[in-house]
């Protein structure tokens, strides 16, 4: 099965049940799959801050960079391949403290994109099917099997499923 590699501030989404999609060190950032079963489409964006506000220009020339554009430009790119909301299946990783334990983490990025994610997937009628979010400078890798919608992740070596 091929992979195809998601990099960082980056969305891809696929038809292809041949297809793995796979994102490297997340740690404050986040990885979110989107799978629809029935269209047989899946989609993974690596977004690594909450709010495209702080830079609107960047936001419009890369909204995978910002939660709050780049998960609708992951729907919408799935949408196009034929899936529908009702059937999708979100799941979600990263969203790490980058601080070490007991010490302050000033900006709180990895919390405040995953609030951010929560917010806006609440406020559009979307669950979240599984998460592996939080912690201390973990660095996750995230892959999405297209065919079966199988979310797996490497977390300092070890391997499960979401």
């Amino acid at each position: 099965m091929p992979d195809i590699t998601v990099g960082m501030a980056d969305l891809r989404v696929t038809a292809n049940a041949a297809e793995r999609l796979v994102t490297y060190a997340l740690g404050s950032c986040l990885g979110i799959t989107v799978h629809d079963p029935v269209a047989g489409v899946g989609g993974m964006v690596h977004v690594m801050l909450p709010l495209s506000t702080i830079d609107p220009a960047k936001a419009q020339a890369n909204p995978a960079m910002f939660v709050d554009t780049g998960v609708p430009a992951l729907f919408k790119a799935c949408y196009r391949l034929g899936a529908e909301k009702p059937r999708m299946i979100v799941k979600v990783a990263g969203g790490a403290s980058s601080a070490a334990p007991g010490e302050p983490d000033q900006f709180q990025i990895g919390k405040r994109n995953v609030l951010t994610l929560r917010k806006l997937l609440w406020k559009n009628g979307v669950l979240l099917h599984g998460e592996e979010v939080g912690g201390h400078q973990l660095s996750r890798t995230m892959a999405l099997d297209v065919a079966t919608g199988a979310v797996s992740l490497k977390i300092g070596g070890a391997l499960s499923t979401l």
